[in-house]
Parts: structure tokens; C-alpha cells; sequence
């Protein structure tokens, strides 16, 4: 299907478009909102419902396994019964899992309201990409209508700590999770008034393949499982052969889609080098901004004795940069190209990651502060860019595929990074950690405090003394250093990715919009 256009140029986007825009950005804020938000509730839950340990795990972690492992699913569903029919049934279903998680008198009956969110969750991202892709087919409006896209999942990962924070410190619990149901409402009144429908008209039916969505589930939740276990404890045999298992049942998905008429991926997009180079650079992006920012709100909190709504504030310049380099990336790349913003974004971000090596456990806020606004000024517009890239080399009645791809790509790249980068920074960090047993540490202590800073600082306020205060500060310093590690690892990483990715990404590009123009 070719884009709509007047005499050979595509047709501009109009005052309903960017109404329209407007309602989008409102599901993405909410998505970003809910990952982070829950963490400050974690210790009032654990009060009131009394869950065990491996309950607590799944209430913080199965709404983001859910998004991962739904997004390949829905963005295809999508693509067949029409992408704002998805969204409201995906938001009518987000608010309602929202007010029953809220008032949840069980800790399994959280859980399985947190996944349905997830489920739920999982429609946002690809029906509204999608959506922007076939509202704006001017290809710098849809760069700037991208821009807002990714800004507002920027804008929802400030706002979330910060609003979280004020009402807990009012109401219960529950209260952060009917934060999304006014936005859902909002979204439900005015969403078929500005949004307009759009859907595959070759799709030779709205069922799929059982098969196929099985498939991709298992694969998806399988890896980001155990790429998390090793995150949080260190590889071990039962994460690498999670993760293992995943990557087996990805490929027996590939296969499968291979002899379908009607394939829920379609395989031929990674045979244009401009959607497989920009989907490598988006993953390569979420896995180093994800990767070194699990150490950021550590340090604020754990090591520069921040509380959480203090540390939230914190992060706000991160958010506040990653915001105005999303908006800033169309006209740099209208002036330079996307690929030299590209390129020139990642080369940026790995001064950022430097800069973060320079902290120290004293008085570093202003170079942290330094160091992760520049890292996100340089990653915002890679973002953007590439999210435009990936969704404009895909015909549009394929948008939601494309879309999914995208988004399952950064949801493995940001698991691959926590447990990667994570991983450098705890070996540093157990390394680097000097042998306290001759002050008077039981044995147990000290093995516990070599997992994590947080055992470490719990051990040391139980020890007390000239002895805890010893280990505090030595768990800090160790600390530190693998923060280094693991920035100049995530600088190494982006540097590797500008020079290698300069001239294929340039070149496709151009491959790209001469296609879509002729």
C-alpha cells in the first residue's frame, strides 16, 4: 500500500493528526508510569498483603515479562482488527486491571491483575507507533510525531517516582495504580473521535496462529527471565538455561513463521538493511541506557543516602534531556540526516557514559547529574531516529508488526544490558570489596554484603559501630567502581556501534527514502 499523497508529495498532517498525537502520547505516558511507579509501593505491599519472597518477585516483575512476551502478538493482531480498536480494548482493559490491582486483597490476586495490565500494556506501544505511522506520511512530521512518542515515555518515567511518592506518603498503596484509570477514561471518550481506524485490508483473517503466539511468548519470557535472574543473582545454570530455552524457541518461532501464509512476523523486513540497522541501534541504545541507570538510583539512594522521592528528583534532568533531545532529533536530522545524528548521538552518548565514570562516594551528584543529561541528550535522538527508521521502512499495513518488532527488540535490549553491564558492575563491585573479617564481622555478613550494596548497608547498620561504618564505606567505594566498570563498558559499547554502524546506517537511509519517494 503506498502512502497517500498529492501530486507525487505526501500529504501533510492536519489539525485532527496532531489533536490526535496529543491523545497518543497519553497511553505512553501511563506505560512508563506503571514500570516504575510500583517499586515505591513495594514496602507498604509487603505489609499488607504479606506476600512471600517469590511472590513479591512476580508482583514487580510479571507486568514487564507480559508487555515483552505480548507486544509480538498484539502488534500483529493489530495490523488485522484495526489498530484503535486494539488500543481501546487495550485501554478499557488497563483500567479496569487497574482499579482491581488497586483494591487486590490477596497477593495472587495481585499478581495475576499485574499481568493482565501487562497484557493490557502490551497493546500501547505498538497500536500507537503504528497509528503515528499511518497519521503522519510527510516523513519529517512523522519524525517530530515520533519525537513526542518517545518523549512521553520519557515524560511518564519522571512523572511516575514523583507522583507515586506524594500520594503514598497520603493514601494507600493502591492509590499508584488508579493513577491510569482518569487517563484511560480520557482515552476512551476521545480516542474515535481524533483517532482515525486503520487495519491490513490484505490480512486473509483477524484469528492467529495459536501456534505462533505461543511461540513467541514462551521465547520472549523465557530469555527476559533469565537474562533478569542473572541480573539480580549472578549467572547461574537455571538462568542460562532460561535463557537458552528462549533462544531455541525463538528460532522453532522464525521457522514456523517461514511456512505460514499469514505469518505474524514478516521475515522479508530484516532483508532491508535500513530496518535491520536501525533495529540493532535502538537495541544497542536500550541495552546501555538500561544497563548503567539500575546503577544511577543505587548511587542516589544507597550510596549518597537519598529517600526515594529525593532520589526521583534526581532523575528529573535525565528525563528533562531525553525529552528535549526527542524533539530537538527531526530538525537536526532535517539539516544533518538522520544517520549523521545517529552517529553523531551515539558518539555523545559515550562522552555521557565517561563523564559518569568520574563519580566518586562523596560529592559527584553534579558530575552524575552531568553525566546521564548527556548520555540522554545523545540516546534521545537515536531513539527517535531509529524508531523512524524501523517503522518507515515497513509498508503501512504492516506497521504493527514492524512496531512490535521494534519494541520487543528494546525490551530485550534493555534486559541484555541490566544483566550484562549489571553483571561487570557486581564482579567489580565483589572484587573491589577488601576482606573486613578482622574487624569482628561474622562470616555470614560478610558473604552477604559481596552480593549487593543494599545486603552490604543492611550488614553494616546491623553490625554497628567503628565496624559497620567500615563496611558501609567499603561496600560504597566498591560500589563506585563498578559503576566505572560498567559506564565505560556502556561507553565502549556505543563508541564500537557509532563507527561500525556510520556508513551502512547512511546508506541505507538514503536506500530507504529513495524507495519511498519513487
Amino acid at each position: 500500500m503506498a502512502d497517500g499523497s498529492v501530486g507525487g508529495a505526501p500529504e501533510r498532517a492536519g489539525r485532527r493528526e496532531w489533536l490526535g498525537l496529543a491523545v497518543i502520547a497519553l497511553p505512553c505516558l501511563l506505560y512508563s508510569m506503571d514500570l516504575t511507579v510500583l517499586n515505591l509501593a513495594v514496602p507498604s505491599i509487603s505489609r499488607e498483603l504479606k506476600p512471600s519472597a517469590a511472590e513479591l518477585l512476580w508482583i514487580i516483575d510479571i507486568y514487564g515479562f507480559m508487555v515483552a512476551g505480548m507486544l509480538i502478538t498484539m502488534g500483529t493482531l493489530g495490523d488485522r482488527i484495526g489498530r484503535r480498536r486494539l488500543l481501546m480494548i487495550g485501554a478499557a482493559a488497563f483500567g479496569t486491571a487497574s482499579v482491581m490491582a488497586a483494591f487486590s486483597t490477596s497477593a495472587l490476586m495481585l499478581i495475576v491483575m499485574r499481568a493482565v495490565l501487562g497484557i493490557a500494556g502490551a497493546t500501547l506501544a505498538p497500536s500507537t507507533l503504528s497509528l503515528i505511522r499511518n497519521m503522519f506520511r510527510d516523513a519529517h512530521e512523522r519524525s517530530i510525531a515520533i519525537g513526542v512518542w518517545i518523549a512521553s515515555y520519557s515524560a511518564g518515567a519522571a512523572v511516575g517516582p514523583v507522583l507515586g511518592g506524594a500520594l503514598l506518603e497520603y493514601y494507600w498503596w493502591g492509590s499508584v495504580f488508579l493513577i491510569g484509570v482518569p487517563v484511560m477514561l480520557l482515552l476512551l471518550v476521545v480516542g474515535p473521535l481524533l483517532l482515525p481506524e486503520y487495519r491490513d485490508p490484505e490480512a486473509r483473517s483477524a484469528s492467529l496462529d495459536v501456534a505462533s503466539v505461543a511461540l513467541s511468548l514462551t521465547a520472549v519470557i523465557a530469555t527476559i527471565f533469565g537474562l533478569k535472574r542473572m541480573a539480580e543473582d549472578g549467572p547461574s545454570l537455571p538462568a542460562l538455561l532460561a535463557v537458552a530455552a528462549g533462544l531455541a524457541i525463538g528460532v522453532i518461532f522464525v521457522r514456523r513463521q517461514r511456512g505460514l501464509a499469514n505469518p505474524m512476523i514478516e521475515l522479508r523486513l530484516f532483508s532491508d538493511r535500513a530496518f535491520s540497522a536501525a533495529l540493532a541501534v535502538y537495541g544497542l541504545g536500550t541495552f546501555v541506557a538500561f544497563g548503567v541507570f539500575v546503577f544511577v538510583a543505587q548511587y542516589l539512594q544507597l550510596v549518597l543516602g537519598m529517600g526515594t522521592l529525593e532520589a526521583g528528583l534526581w532523575t528529573v534532568p535525565f528525563a528533562a534531556a531525553f525529552v528535549s533531545g526527542a524533539m530537538l532529533a527531526p530538525r537536526l536530522a532535517q539539516r544533518a540526516g538522520a544517520a549523521a545524528v545517529i552517529t553523531g548521538g551515539l558518539w555523545l552518548a559515550a562522552l555521557g557514559f565517561c563523564v559518569l565514570a568520574m563519580v566518586d562516594e562523596t560529592r559527584s551528584i553534579a558530575w552524575l547529574v552531568s553525566g546521564f543529561v548527556i548520555y540522554a541528550l545523545g540516546l534521545a535522538p537515536v531513539f527517535t531516529l531509529a524508531t523512524d527508521m524501523v517503522v518507515g521502512c515497513a509498508p503501512p499495513e504492516r506497521a504493527g508488526a514492524a512496531s512490535a518488532i521494534s519494541e520487543t527488540g528494546s525490551e530485550l535490549g534493555g534486559a541484555l544490558g541490566i544483566a550484562l553491564l549489571g553483571s561487570i558492575g557486581a564482579a567489580v563491585y565483589r572484587h573491589a570489596l577488601p576482606d573486613l573479617a578482622g574487624l569482628g564481622i561474622p562470616a555470614d555478613g560478610l558473604a552477604a554484603a559481596r552480593d549487593t550494596l543494599g545486603a552490604a548497608s543492611d550488614v553494616a547498620q546491623h553490625v554497628g559501630g567503628a565496624a559497620g561504618e567500615a563496611l558501609a564505606k567499603a561496600a560504597r567505594v566498591a560500589f563506585v567502581k563498578g559503576l566505572h566498570a560498567s559506564a565505560l563498558a556502556a561507553a565502549l559499547a556505543v563508541g564500537m556501534t557509532a563507527w561500525v554502524t556510520a556508513r551502512p546506517l547512511r546508506e541505507a537511509r538514503e536506500a530507504a527514502v529513495s524507495a519511498v519517494e519513487g
